[in-house]
């Protein structure tokens, strides 16, 4: 009971995607998902342009909601709509994009389409592309043109669940041409990259030596400071050492001024009481 639950619930989801696609061209529509809550069924609208989903006062989302309900006998149905940021990395929009250009173009265009909007993907950060061509392109015969950039996964699990695709269809007047697109996103975890790991002891050594750099650094700057101090010491003490030896050689020269000016008063002296007597 479960599972044909499931699959019926799929099946729904499948055929209200298709009938948005349908409805809904030139929006930059990339996902719609049917979403079971308790007031009612949710559809997630995913596209590039939100405003021309919901229009002018919200007319043309009234009416997507009305012919959901009435078609598909949903229970209160309820459209919420997600802008995408990056439109590069999208690959219904990429394809959209290449299928509307060609629509637009035709067929004598399609070689620059293909190149410019490899180009744009890689631009934005995608590891890998993958766009292939398919129709009669440009002649009379089908024929398949291929153009590839960068690292995709072919194989494996990642191929399957990381690699993003779509397809889409471009009408003309030749014919139908099929157009394929993979793009494998940056943000994608692949099995064969390895991280190297660091040993704790490694680190403590670089610890070390890193502490020994900036102690021989703060010695050899206090080496210079000291060094600088101890000349300021002795340019100190020089200046005290001189100025002490000027004082004493001016006290020395006035005493020995004084002795001379005392022993020529004696000397007067006695050739004077020398006279008197005489």
């Amino acid at each position: 009971m479960e599972q044909s639950k499931i699959l019926t619930q799929k099946i729904k989801e499948f055929k209200i995607q298709e009938f948005v696609e349908s409805s809904l061209k030139g929006v930059g529509l990339s996902t719609t998902k049917l979403v079971p809550t308790p007031l009612g069924d949710k559809i997630v609208i995913s596209a590039s342009r939100p405003g021309l989903i919901v229009g002018r006062k919200g007319q043309s989302i009234k009416k997507l909601t009305n012919m959901l309900k009435n078609k598909f006998k949903l229970e209160n149905p309820q459209i919420e709509i997600n802008e995408i940021t990056n439109i590069n990395l999208d690959p219904e929009i990429v394809a959209e994009r290449i299928a509307n250009s060609l629509e637009r173009f035709g067929l004598s265009r399609f070689k620059g389409v293909g190149h410019k909007t490899m180009s744009d993907v890689m631009s934005a950060g995608a590891l890998g592309i993958e766009i292939i061509i398919s129709g009669k392109v440009p002649s009379s015969r089908a024929k398949r043109w291929r153009f590839y950039k960068g690292y995709l996964k072919k194989c494996g699990q990642v191929a399957i669940d990381g690699v993003k695709k779509s397809q889409k269809v471009a009408h003309l007047k030749t014919g139908a041409i099929g157009i394929d697109v993979k793009i494998m996103p940056p943000d994608i975890k692949l099995p064969d990259t390895v991280k190297f790991g660091i040993d704790q002891e490694e680190v403590v050594e670089e610890l070390t030596e890193t502490e020994k750099i900036k102690k021989a650094s703060d010695d050899q700057k206090e080496s210079v400071k000291e060094k600088k101090e101890t000349k300021n010491k002795d340019k100190k003490n020089t200046k005290k050492k001189v100025t002490k030896d000027s004082k004493k050689d001016k006290k020395d020269t006035k005493s020995k001024d004084k002795k001379e000016s005392s022993k020529k008063e004696d000397k007067k002296k006695v050739e004077v009481k020398e006279k008197n007597e005489e």
